[in-house]
């Protein structure tokens, strides 16, 4: 069976990217490039979406928020997230404790397409567990 996995990166070079990294992973990948799209595309594919990568730096409404908005939907709060973020010790920053346990991973960029790949297949299992 596919695993869907949502990017929603505003960065388009690194959504291209994100794009043939899952593709060639095995995953098929629904992209969004800002917030308000990304929750457009998760409530028309929530039930087949397995992750989501979500870039904390989006314009107009922060990965935070996103991350914050889709926990509290119940439909597709259990869907794992991993942030992808510039800042290589997220657990040092401020907002990432405040909403460590609402993510399951982060990736930094520019990361080791292997490493990011393991982190989405850990994530997908551990939501299935």
């Amino acid at each position: 069976m596919t695993k869907y996995v949502l990017m929603i990166e505003d960065d388009e070079e690194m959504l291209l990217l994100g794009k043939i990294i899952l593709d060639k992973g095995g995953y098929a990948a629904l992209t969004a490039a800002n917030g308000p799209d990304g929750l457009a595309v998760l409530a028309e594919n929530k039930d087949k979406i397995s992750l989501i990568l979500l870039d904390i730096m989006l314009p107009g409404m922060y990965g935070w928020e996103i991350l914050r908005t889709i926990k509290a939907d119940e439909s597709v709060k259990h869907i794992p997230v991993i942030m992808l973020t510039s800042v290589h010790h997220l657990d040092d920053q401020g907002q990432a404790k405040e909403y460590a346990e609402l993510y399951s991973d982060y990736v930094v960029k520019p990361f080791v397409v292997r490493d990011l790949l393991d982190k989405i297949a850990k994530g997908i299992q551990q939501a299935q567990n």
